[in-house]
């Protein structure tokens, strides 16, 4: 079994406002990229994984005129893609959904939320949590609520699946360097509050033995910004519970991959963005697929997409361009036998 994460960037834009599809030559919101050069991109990539199930991240916008699940059906059946169902959880308002894209010949896949109690609430709710650490509690809430799925094989192989896109810890908004700090050190504690939050929800499926699978963009990764020694450890350490016994932590190899000792090393990465003011791409790795310790003992494979990192990716022409094309992020997919 094959399960992928990938963030399609501005997939929403594809999309008029009563959710047809815009397959035109009219330019997308990537640069210099038309709406049907993008969606068909998109589509080689999707094509290209073969994903079982594959977590959408940036999903198209839910909204009353229209819908995320048709938007991404007609997609799918647009260019044939074997994942032709789709499921969202809780709508968001963002324009970027959390959906997932599946093989309804091979599992079927139901929203299923749970509540924790006040530790560890319902995601499209609140959680009250000491954010700066003055003894009074700070209302904390997801803007992208993460997906919670429960996944049947047809062979009745039973998976929790929580799918995320976590706080971005960049400055938006800032118009002083003051302000960048500021405001940077605030969305870093409510990025580490919905981390937190996220590590609560995973210790209660590990209390109940259930094998689980948390991914998506996590807009995070140990050594990533100078703000991780001011906060001790980053949001991915602590929804991988880094420093637990092993059978508390959940697993993906490039986390401990980015935390190299050597700063000149090269380092996995799952997105790639281009800095105007510097006229050059800057590569990060900010996609998981996290594997809880019973599916680790399946011996899975993990693979980044990558248009020039991965061999067969750049050795395949179509592929290589299609990556670029259509994302700032390439897919990060793992190989499961059950």
């Amino acid at each position: 079994m094959r399960i992928a994460t990938y963030n399609v960037e501005w997939f929403t834009n594809l999309f008029d406002r009563r959710g047809r599809m815009l397959d035109d030559d009219e330019w997308s919101a990537r640069y210099n990229v038309t709406r049907a050069q993008q969606l068909g991109a998109i589509a080689i990539v999707m094509t290209a994984v073969d994903a079982d199930l594959m977590l959408v991240v940036e999903a198209p916008d839910e909204n009353s005129r229209r819908h995320s699940v048709p938007m991404l059906e007609s997609f799918a059946a647009r260019f044939g893609l074997r994942q032709r169902r789709a499921l969202i959880g809780f709508a968001n308002e963002t324009q970027q959904e959390i959906a997932l894209l599946y093989d309804p010949d091979l599992v079927s896949l139901r929203h299923d939320p749970l509540d924790d109690g006040p530790t560890a609430p319902r995601f499209d709710g609140s959680l009250q949590i000491d954010l700066d650490i003055d003894a009074q509690l700070d209302t904390v809430s997801f803007s992208k609520p993460p997906l919670e799925a429960v996944v049947e094989t047809k062979a009745g192989e039973i998976l929790r699946l929580i799918g995320v896109h976590i706080k971005s810890k960049a400055p938006h908004g800032a118009t002083t360097p003051e302000a960048e700090v500021r405001i940077a050190i605030e969305n870093r504690r409510k990025q580490l509050a919905q981390c937190i939050w996220l590590r609560r929800r995973i210790d209660g499926h590990l209390d109940r033995g259930e094998r689980l699978i948390v991914l998506g963009d996590f807009n995070d990764g140990p050594g990533l910004d100078e703000f991780e020694a001011l906060f001790g450890r980053s949001g991915l350490e602590i929804v991988s519970g880094e420093g637990d016994p092993p059978a508390r932590r959940m697993h993906d190899p490039h986390a401990r991959l980015s935390r190299h000792p050597h700063p000149s090393a090269a380092t996995p990465s799952s997105a790639r963005f281009y800095l105007p003011e510097r006229q050059a791409y800057f590569s990060a790795m900010l996609d998981y697929v996290m594997l809880s310790p019973d599916l680790c003992e399946t011996k899975p494979r993990w693979r980044i997409w990558h248009p020039f990192d991965d061999p067969a990716c750049y050795a395949t022409p179509e592929l290589r361009e299609a990556l670029l094309q259509a994302s700032d992020h390439f897919p990060v997919s793992v190989d499961l036998t059950l």
